[in-house]
């Protein structure tokens, strides 16, 4: 059921489905492109000690918050309508 006390249709609760798995998908694309920036250059010189291991720390930290935004503004612009009627065009007032 949805806010408005009706039963969702299917094409409604396939575009949840989809845009969850864009979410998820697009969230975890994100996460490891940041995490390899910042912490392939202690793979790729061959750093070692606390260098190493804070570079890799500081990406998995940044990795997981940037992941956790991804997927909220996603989920959260479906949920108010901020999607565009038609593929390609703005709304009017923009």
């Amino acid at each position: 059921m949805d806010t408005h006390g009706r039963r969702r249709t299917q094409g409604e609760r396939d575009a949840v489905t989809v845009e969850i798995g864009y979410a998820l998908c697009s969230a975890a694309f994100a996460a490891a492109v940041l995490f390899g920036a910042v912490a392939g250059p202690a793979y790729l010189f061959g750093l070692t000690g606390g260098v190493r291991s804070a570079l890799v720390g500081a990406g998995v930290v940044l990795a997981v918050v940037v992941f956790a935004v991804r997927v909220v503004s996603v989920l959260v612009r479906f949920a108010r309508g901020g999607q565009p009627s038609q593929p390609g065009r703005t709304s009017p007032d923009s």
